[in-house]
């Protein structure tokens, strides 16, 4: 069995927050959900999550994660430290398993190193293993001791480490895998003996080398995998890490970006091939757009499906769907719950809500369709208004097919204008406009000849 013992109980004190700490998100995901995520695509089966400061919240913002939640007693009276936290998983340590310790705090670890961390440990035959790093300057973090073998003998805390050993440049990540048998025994044998009186996992691996147990270092390329977030800067780098690693994935996989560092995308949107972001566009959540499609610049979609060839100049997409070969924007507003068809116009400054607009039709400009009914091929003319809102409730609008809906019109809903319905520009629709029928809903024009002298009311041009 593989088993990970995630340590996100955490105040956070440097971030300067009401937020628990592993609760700040990366690239709209809480920064723990990439360690768990990790864990998952490792393999590891069985995930605990032990949490602290904050655990309702933390708890309630894994709970689709398939993770275990093990609650840490906090308060003055009870100790700290990295050791204190594992500890609490140890009815969950199985003496078979194979077990790694992680933290909520590290976001950009990754699926793959946690994979070659797991086989380096087996295929050594070693009772733990130490996830390392090599530092250009490692102040501040523990050394690793290693012996003629390359087995590390011992892990020194910076602050203890004689001249010569802090020249060594490979540090302790804080990340390690276990023998389960190992792990549970040595937790009992752990003591806070120390300065600040808080128990240390880092202790379990001078208890172990004692013990005479086998003790690998697992040293990693990527060193920024490893980086810790404990302040707002810090939060901001991993973000701009994450970002890079996102866009670089999706090139990968065949979309275009014009610029990539200004280009934002969170990490489970899917884009298909040949489709060209262009700089400042913003993806969020779960999106998935198509191929060979066009996003212009200053376009944010949220949790939206987008077809194949769509072209969104300039435009706000949020919980909606758009059909192939569709045109949206400039400056356009799809709000949630919108269905687009194919072949589509949906124009500049055009509001849709809650609404399905069948193929092939159009509103090119200014136009608000909102809690509608709209079929093929309808022309929705200039200034067009669904009006569906009576103060109270939200009604419903139905335009037919091949209707026709002139400029400056309202359809006060419920309202429907059938199949090759036609309404006069300008009109006010409160009834059923029939199949066919032109329907004419205004006042009649009338010319008052010279009112305009007789009010005194001409305008001349100013000097």
């Amino acid at each position: 069995m593989l088993t990970s013992i995630i340590l996100a109980a955490g105040e956070g004190t440097r971030m300067k927050s009401k937020l628990p700490k592993v609760l700040h998100k990366i690239c709209n995901k809480p920064m723990v959900n990439y360690v768990i995520e990790a864990a998952h695509k490792a393999n590891l089966n069985k995930n605990i999550l032990i949490v602290g400061h904050g655990g309702d919240k933390v708890r309630e913002a894994v709970k689709n994660e398939n993770v275990e939640i093990v609650k840490q007693p906090i308060g003055e009276e009870f100790p700290y430290g990295t050791g204190y936290a594992v500890m609490q998983a140890k009815d969950h340590i199985k003496e078979n398993s194979y077990v790694i310790i992680l933290y909520g705090d590290t976001p950009l670890i990754t699926s793959e190193t946690l994979t070659k961390l797991i086989e380096f440990h087996k295929s050594g035959g070693y009772n733990a293993t130490v996830l390392t790093a090599e530092f250009e300057d490692p102040t501040g973090y523990g050394r690793i001791i290693r012996d003629e073998n390359g087995n590390v003998t011992e892990i020194v805390e910076h602050k203890d480490a004689t001249d010569k050993q802090k020249e060594i440049r490979e540090i302790n990540s804080g990340i390690y895998c276990f023998d389960g048998k190992y792990l549970k025994s040595v937790l009992d044998k752990l003591d806070n003996n120390n300065a600040q009186g808080e128990y240390y996992i880092t202790d379990a691996i001078k208890i172990l080398n004692e013990e005479g147990c086998k003790i690998g270092g697992y040293k990693i390329e990527d060193k920024v995998e490893i980086a810790g977030v404990n302040s707002k800067v810090q939060l901001a780098e991993a973000e701009a890490v994450m970002r890079r690693r996102i866009n670089e994935k999706l090139l990968m996989n065949g979309a275009i970006m014009i610029d990539p560092s200004s280009t934002y995308i969170d990490s489970d949107v899917k884009i298909g091939k040949d489709t060209v972001i262009y700089p400042g566009v913003i993806i969020e959540g779960n999106t998935e757009i198509g191929e060979e499609c066009v996003i212009g610049h200053n376009s944010r979609i949220v949790d939206s499906k987008i077809g194949d060839r769509v072209n969104i100049q300039s435009s706000t997409i949020i919980e909606s769907e758009v059909d192939n070969d569709t045109n949206i924007g400039p400056y356009a507003y799809l709000r949630p719950n919108s269905k687009i068809g194919k072949s589509v116009k949906i124009g500049d400054f055009v509001e849709v809500k809650n609404s399905t607009i069948g193929d092939k039709s159009k509103a090119s400009h200014l136009a608000y369709i909102g809690d509608a009914e709209v079929g093929k091929n309808v022309n929705i003319g200039c200034g067009v208004v669904f009006v569906n809102y009576d103060g109270k409730v939200k009604h419903k609008t139905i335009v037919e097919d091949n209707a026709f809906v002139g400029s400056n019109s309202n359809l006060v809903a419920p309202v429907i204008v059938r199949e090759n319905g036609y309404v006069a520009a300008g009109s006010t629709i409160t009834e059923e406009v029939k199949s066919g029928a032109l329907s004419i809903a205004r006042a009649r024009q009338f010319n008052k000849e010279g009112w305009v002298e007789k009010k005194n009311l001409q305008r001349e041009e100013k000097k």
